[in-house]
């Protein structure tokens, strides 16, 4: 299959949103700042790259996801047009935990269990609704410009979040995840279990108070957020600690100092002026609200009819 043409700033993709600047890359395609016609309000628009059908199948997973929490950012709408297919969602501009690591090195005590608990209660809102993330990782906890501010941490990323013990979501004798972060049950190909990301936030929690990846990981330290991380980072699931709740319990009656976080400044930088519009042509729309509007839907039918099968056929839930 050919390579999808590269999107240009200023088009309009399915009459909704209007492309500003590319402010991102990753393995689904690239990731822009634009506006959404309809609201006035700028959004981070995630654009696919090759239609494969693996990277279909991960865009109807990450679609369906319509998890609303303070400390979660998941998909609010989807377009396709012609051969372009895009996910929108909350623009977050102070770009993520890696990006503080790289540039901060080890945060302070009371700084890591603050991005640890508002991780956890992100995660609570995810396990809630019955999935699993499957790739906590610092890339994917993406964080507000706050400034000199507390830090505002947004679990995002949902490529490849299943629903909990769907055996339709493992592979075996692959693994779905990245490694290092991944529990070794998990790594085994184990169906999807809420521990599995526990591991992860241990594995997080680690780096942050270390500053090392997981392949250059040791024994966990000396440190106030001590007895949390050996809780977390147990190998055998069925020992590990249970739930989010408990975790947050555990964590919330540790001696943490107050934080004394870096600045986390806006990324993005100022909105690019907008360009001549260039018009839309074929198309179709849809928003959390479950609204959807065809604009010439024959030429995009093949497409949507891929989308939609493997949302019926591959997930079988959606919001």
């Amino acid at each position: 299959m050919p390579a999808t043409a590269a999107p240009r700033s200023a088009t309009v993709v399915a009459g909704r949103y209007r492309l500003l600047d590319q402010v991102g890359s990753g393995g689904m395609g690239s990731v822009w700042r634009a506006t959404d016609v309809r609201t006035g309000r700028d959004v981070a628009l995630k654009v696919l790259g090759r239609h494969g059908s693996a990277l279909l199948a991960r865009f109807v997973r990450e679609q369906a996801v319509r998890v609303r929490h303070p400390h979660v950012v998941a998909p609010h709408g989807w377009a396709a047009e012609d051969d372009l297919v895009v996910l929108a969602m909350e623009l977050v501009p102070g770009g993520s935990v890696a990006d503080l690591l790289r540039e901060h090195g080890p945060l302070d005590a009371g700084t890591a269990a603050l991005l640890v608990e508002q991780l956890l209660m992100g995660l609570a809102a995810v396990h809630g609704a019955g999935l699993v993330h499957r790739d906590v990782k610092p890339a994917n906890l993406l964080l507000e410009a706050t400034g000199d501010g507390p830090p505002h941490l947004r679990l995002g990323d949902f490529g490849v979040a299943a629903p909990i013990a769907d055996r339709r979501f493992t592979t075996v004798p692959g693994a779905i995840g990245t490694d290092g972060y991944m529990a070794p049950e998990q790594a085994r190909g184990a169906p999807p279990e809420p521990t599995q990301d526990l591991y992860a936030v241990g594995r997080v929690a680690l780096e942050l108070v270390t500053g090392l990846p997981p392949s250059r990981q040791g024994e966990v330290p000396s440190h106030p957020l001590r007895p949390l991380l050996e809780r977390l980072l147990v190998t055998d699931p069925e020992q590990r600690i249970a739930t989010v709740e408990a975790a947050l319990r555990l964590l919330r009656r540790l001696p943490v100092p107050p934080p004394d976080p870096p600045p986390v400044p806006d990324r993005l930088g100022p909105r690019p002026r907008p360009r001549r519009r260039r018009t839309s042509r074929t198309a179709r729309t849809a928003d959390g609200a479950g609204g959807v509007d065809w604009l010439g839907w024959l030429a995009v039918a093949a497409l949507t009819g891929v989308v939609l099968g493997c949302l019926h056929l591959l997930l079988g839930w959606s919001a």
